[in-house]
This record gives structure tokens, sequence and C-alpha cells, in this order.
């Protein structure tokens, strides 16, 4: 007896239809009569709306089955559509490429934004405004330095790296740098015990006055005895 498993056999354009439909398709193909096979392909059209019944009040869901039937029958099926017949050119259009940007950034550890910002402060103005954003950029910088690296930058690092990121225009000092709190990932340390070793031992002491063990005999029958 011949076998026929699924993976011997043709691949299925849309499989949610399933195999069944597909192959009703591929019987229209073989009808000669246009007039007949018109007939069958609305037939065929009624049965893949019972599908989904659900899906009928939606809009264009009438076309859709056209569709659909085009792309399972590799758009070779000759019947007329109520609908403008669907293409191959038309469904296999390649998606605009898109343009990434190429640009190299110099302090990775910041990242892209805090040279953008930076360089957008050489044209401000205002100097309280300056100061303040700088100051919280340098905090920023401390910060993911710190998360970098793991351990605590320089002032002088930070120093030099504000001033070449935005091209010399903004200078800052070390001594206004220290100024500037920052909030580092302290190392965890465990702490120390309350009390001295002397009073952890009175404590247990005390404990073990207050609850004392209690003798269990193993052999029962000498307790019952003992008991007489």
């Amino acid at each position: 007896m011949e076998k026929n498993y699924n993976y011997t056999r043709r691949k299925l354009f849309l499989p949610e239809y399933g195999r069944h439909i597909h192959e009703m398709i591929d019987s229209l193909q073989k009808i000669e009569d246009r007039r007949e096979r018109n007939r069958q392909a609305r037939a065929v059209i009624a049965v893949m709306g019972n599908l989904n019944p659900l899906l009928r009040d939606t809009a264009d869901f009438t076309h859709k089955l056209w569709d659909h039937l085009f792309i399972m029958s590799d758009f070779e099926l000759d019947v007329d559509s109520p609908y403008p017949r669907p293409t191959r050119s038309e469904l296999t259009v390649a998606p605009r490429q898109l343009g990434y940007s190429q640009g190299r950034i110099a302090y990775k550890h910041y990242g892209k934004y805090v040279g953008r910002m930076l360089r957008s402060l050489g044209g401000e103005k205002d100097a309280r405004a300056v100061a303040r954003t700088v100051d919280n950029l340098a905090r920023y910088m401390r910060t993911k330095s710190y998360e970098y690296n793991q351990e605590h930058p320089n002032n002088e690092v930070i120093v030099k790296d504000i001033k070449r990121m935005s091209g010399g225009a903004i200078e800052i000092d070390e001594v206004a740098l220290n100024n500037i709190r920052s909030d580092y990932k302290q190392h965890f340390t465990a702490r120390p015990q309350k009390g001295s070793q002397r009073s952890q031992q009175q404590r247990q002491q005390k404990n073990n006055n207050r609850h004392p063990q209690r003798v269990f005999t193993k052999n029962n029958a000498a307790r019952h005895n003992s008991q007489k």
C-alpha cells in the first residue's frame, strides 16, 4: 500500500484553510466549462466563509476570500471575480529599506545623547541654565562611568570628557565638580552583631534555664516498672 504523508505533498500557500480547500481549488482548474467553473468557485468561497463565520460581518471579508482563492491557486485560476484580481507582484513588494545612522559614539559608556546635549549647550546664552544642566550631566556621567568601570571615576577625567564632548565650549573646574553630590552603588557590608560574646553566652544560658531539656527513656516497660 502506498503511503501518502504530508511532508511528501506540496507546500500549502495558506495553511489555515487546510489541505482540502487547496484540493478543491486545484479541481476548479480542471473544469473546462467557464460557467461551471465560476459556479464551483462561488461554492468554494462559501465553504471558505463557513470556516470563519464570526468574520462575515467585517468589512471587505468577501474581498479577502476572493484574494485568498487566487493566492491558493498560485494566481493561475481563471474565474470571474467581483473584485479586482490580485497579482503576484502586488503581494511580493519588498519593504523600503530603512536608513540607519552610522555615526560613531566616541564615549560609549556615557551614551550618544550626552554628547548631543553638551554640544547643544554651546549655543545657550543663559549661563544659569547651562550650569544646572552641566551639573546634572556630570552627575549622570559619574554614575555611568562607575557602572561601566566598577570604580569611582576621577574628577579630572570627567572635566576633560565634558570639554571634549562639547567641542571646547563648556569648561568646568574640579572644585565645582567636587561639590556635586553623586549617588554611587555602595557595596553591602554586614552589620556588626550587637553585644559581646560573653553577653551572648549569658543569654543562651538564660534560655536553657527557662526551658530545661526533657529526658525520655527508650524502654517504655522499664518506665512503667519504675512507677510501680
